[in-house]
């Protein structure tokens, strides 16, 4: 099992910044990929960014070049720079850790983990 509390989340105005926190505990060596998501009232829930153990990075096009995931490997921590915020930018955004393996040659989620989630409002 593995926990994931999430911290940083808040009301900024546009233009401005926030850095959530994902600090993930339990066993956690089974997880090679973290990511962020994020759901607004009324939408489905969406990839923010994801990173793998081998610090790769993936971006949804929304948020390439404003935000930034990183991971802190010593503090088990994964974090989300976000940057020149956007009122669409508001949401709940959820922190994600995964076990990801290949079935048949295609990437397969074999188990993965959520936390709470943290509010972001940007206002405008």
């Amino acid at each position: 099992q593995v926990q994931l509390v999430e911290s940083g989340g808040g009301l900024v105005q546009a233009g401005g910044s926030l850095r959530l926190s994902c600090a993930a505990s339990g066993s956690t060596f089974s997880i090679n990929s973290w990511g962020w998501y994020r759901q607004a009232p009324g939408k489905q829930r969406e990839l923010v960014a994801t990173i793998n153990s081998g610090g790769g990075t993936n971006y949804a096009g929304s948020v390439e070049g404003r935000f930034t995931i990183s991971r802190d490997n010593a503090k088990n921590t994964v974090y989300l720079q976000m940057n020149s915020l956007k009122p669409e930018d508001t949401a709940v955004y959820y922190c994600n850790a995964a076990r990801i393996a290949l079935r048949l040659g295609v990437p397969r989620v074999v188990t993965d983990y959520w936390g709470q989630g943290t509010q972001v409002t940007v206002s405008s």
